[in-house]
């Protein structure tokens, strides 16, 4: 499903990197089973993630459909006699970069997440940092002429997310989720998750759908390196949603799309970064 937006430069501006898998390994750090929630390397396997249940405090690693054979018996070796529950996602744990309704740059293409301001007054655009790849500025259209640039940009490691300013410093740039049929959300603060809580995410492929928070500071293992400090929840994403808003029907923002597995027909587990610590990293706040 492809939702139809109205063209408005505050609307999106995402940029975009193609998320090719290949092969290759990034560290998963399995935490220790105590309150301090101490983690230590127990393996190097792509297509795993790794999250904490709140209810139970127990490790849960999530492996993808890649995590067979040879990879899925070292999967069992790295946790085995540890307080750790195993598993399957179907699908790919991806980033969702490619195609939709959205910002142009090299050839490549994402979601919009939020409209922001700067500590020095300047509006601007958080995102994924995944997409930042792609080029530092964004048209509105392919091949079309610039409006925003990218300023700051993390990924992989601490986080993935970016910051792009507008070049017009008088843009307007209204603090909202554009979620199809001339229906805005009026976003006024930023909030962190808490597990259990209902979301909803609006990406430039599939749309606006909803879900519930499952884990926080969910680490995972991309072909293209590891992330950590992550919202885990069960809201569907595909290609093109990257970088879209995670927020809540009060006007809270609450993430920008990362990646995951599976897809809006037969669902998945997708992955957020959360907005608090992405504006503290860039020097933004949401809202004028």
């Amino acid at each position: 499903m492809r939702t139809r937006h109205r063209k408005i430069s505050r609307g999106r501006i995402l940029a975009a990197a193609a998320a090719a898998l290949a092969a290759g390994t990034a560290a998963i750090a399995l935490p220790q089973a105590d309150a301090a929630g101490t983690g230590r390397e127990a393996g190097s396997i792509t297509g795993t993630a790794w999250a904490v249940d709140a209810r139970t405090g127990e490790t849960v690693v999530t492996a993808d459909s890649t995590v067979q054979g040879a990879k899925w018996d070292s999967l069992l070796a790295a946790t085995r006699g540890k307080a750790v529950r195993i598993e399957r996602t179907p699908g790919v744990l991806s980033l969702f970069a490619e195609g939709g309704d959205a910002i142009f740059a090299g050839g490549a293409r994402c979601s919009l997440g939020f409209n922001v301001t700067t500590n020095d007054g300047r509006p601007g655009i958080l995102t994924a940092g995944h997409c930042a790849a792609a080029g530092r500025q964004w048209s509105l259209t392919q091949g079309g002429r610039p409006v925003a640039t990218v300023r700051q940009s993390t990924f992989p490691g601490n986080g993935d997310f970016s910051l792009l300013t507008y070049d017009n410093a008088a843009t307007n740039a209204p603090s909202a989720v554009d979620t199809g049929g001339g229906r805005l959300v009026n976003i006024t603060r930023a909030a962190a998750a808490r597990v259990g809580g209902q979301v909803s995410r609006m990406g430039s492929t599939t749309g606006l759908h909803n879900g519930r928070v499952t884990a926080l500071n969910a680490t995972v293992n991309y072909p293209e390196g590891r992330v950590t400090g992550l919202i885990q929840t069960t809201v569907c994403a595909e290609a093109g949603d990257s970088g879209g808003p995670l927020f809540t029907g009060d006007g809270s923002a609450i993430g920008v799309t990362s990646g995951g597995s599976g897809n809006c027909r037969t669902g998945g587990v997708t992955f957020f970064q959360p907005v608090t610590t992405a504006l503290a990293a860039v020097g933004a706040r949401i809202g004028g």
